[in-house]
């Protein structure tokens, strides 16, 4: 069945793209983020048993800027994780990364100040103690990537590797980073370039060409409102300087995530620059059973480690070997836009403002969806959780009352 050409003037700006008629509910939640949610600038994609089903963008890059085009791209902060996951998972495959193996085996400089133990899956998973570094970092810290790597070899563990997790907000860029760097003898953004997102024909950058620049929408940052004011991530942030949740949030070396030092950078976490027919286009192999084997795919999808509080976030976390599985905290007080609600079998990436990526391996579907204007919150808000919702009705499931979409 031929696509549904699309477009739509809203008070933000043109609306394009095309869609499966399954999907017009998708359709009707994106031009709704525009008329009731306030958003700039957006695109959402769906692949479904390998085919794009819904690609819809729009919008302006700024709010009186340039219009969003079909090839506009942003940077999508933490989807980065999962997408230098998958290549953690690629090299693992291949057996060239035991992810039981200690980390010592491939990077012997980080195994001492108490990290003598830990384990290649612990990078993954959020549970090694590295949520940050203690000392102030430097100006620029988080583009010069050799220093971030000997910050974390000497850095001593928040806790002892393995026995709880906090989540490593930008210190996966280089935990896991240079893993696949020493597994694989290629830097992580050349290795994602040409094992990844070059073979797949995907546009997704970890270290963006300067001939580029030109097409990344400027990030509109969130102004915090009262319900994350009152968060307890939020509390622990201004009331705690040795916190995890303090140093990720506020030691950041001030970095500039509009600028094109940080576009240029190779921060393995947190500035990847796509859009979302990018971040499907990468997760849309492992939701068909591809680019992986079935082993490795189903290690990929499985919970390595949930808690009640996660040492950074404050809130109940699960995540897989270095993806996010859906997390339901709507019954948790004070967790506004806390949530990322998916079915039992999908894993991916949200990041810092709203945008996501990810694969279903049981749907078959592939998701990615990036925005400019940030929303509040630690995980999804509205706008990304309202597409996702009608992608799940669009397929047929029933309902997400259980905390997953069934």
């Amino acid at each position: 069945m031929a696509l549904t050409k699309f477009s739509r003037e809203t008070k933000a700006g043109l609306l394009e793209g095309e869609y499966d008629p399954k999907f017009k509910g998708v359709v009707d939640a994106f031009v709704e983020n525009y008329e009731k949610n306030d958003e700039v600038g957006a695109n959402v994609a769906l692949t479904l048993e390998g085919k794009t089903l819904v690609d819809l963008w729009g919008g302006k890059k700024e709010r009186d800027g340039d219009p969003w085009t079909r090839d506009t791209m942003s940077i999508v902060f933490s989807c980065t994780k999962g997408i230098t996951a998958i290549c953690a998972h690629m090299l693992a495959d291949r057996g060239k990364l035991d992810l039981d193996a200690p980390v010592a085996k491939y990077w012997p400089e980080f195994a001492k100040n108490g990290k003598e133990d830990a384990l290649v899956s612990m990078m993954l998973d959020h549970s090694v103690g590295l949520p940050h570094v203690r000392a102030k970092l430097k100006d620029g810290a988080y583009y010069d990537y050799d220093y971030m790597v000997k910050m974390l070899e000497d850095e001593a563990p928040f806790w002892a590797p393995g026995t709880r997790n906090g989540y490593h907000g930008v210190t996966f860029a280089w935990t896991v980073g240079e893993l696949v760097h020493r597994a694989s003898d290629k830097r992580l953004g050349a290795f994602m370039h040409d094992e990844l997102a070059k073979p797949l024909g995907v546009e997704f950058h970890i270290g963006l060409p300067e001939e580029l620049e030109n097409r990344v929408a400027p990030m509109i940052y969130a102004e915090p409102d009262a319900a994350t004011l009152a968060s307890k991530f939020t509390q622990q942030v201004m009331s705690d300087p040795t916190s995890p949740a303090h140093l990720f949030l506020m030691n950041g070396g001030n970095a500039n995530f509009n600028s094109r030092e940080a576009h240029a950078a190779e921060i393995g976490s947190a500035n990847g620059i796509s859009n979302g027919r990018g971040l499907a286009g990468l997760y849309q192999p492992l939701a068909n059973g591809k680019l992986v084997s079935a082993d490795t795919l189903a290690r990929m999808g499985r919970v390595s480690m949930a808690t009640h509080e996660d040492a950074t976030l404050m809130i109940p976390s699960r995540f897989a070997l270095g993806f996010m599985k859906s997390m339901d905290n709507r019954k948790v007080p004070n967790t506004h836009n806390m949530s990322c609600i998916l079915s039992d079998s999908a894993f991916g990436h949200v990041g810092m403002g709203g945008s996501i990526g990810f694969a279903d391996p049981e749907a078959r579907m592939s998701f990615g969806y990036n925005m400019n204007r940030m929303g509040n919150g630690i995980l999804v808000n509205e706008r990304c959780q309202s597409l996702i919702d009608e992608v799940y009705k669009g397929l047929g499931y029933r309902s997400n009352a259980s905390g997953v979409w069934a």
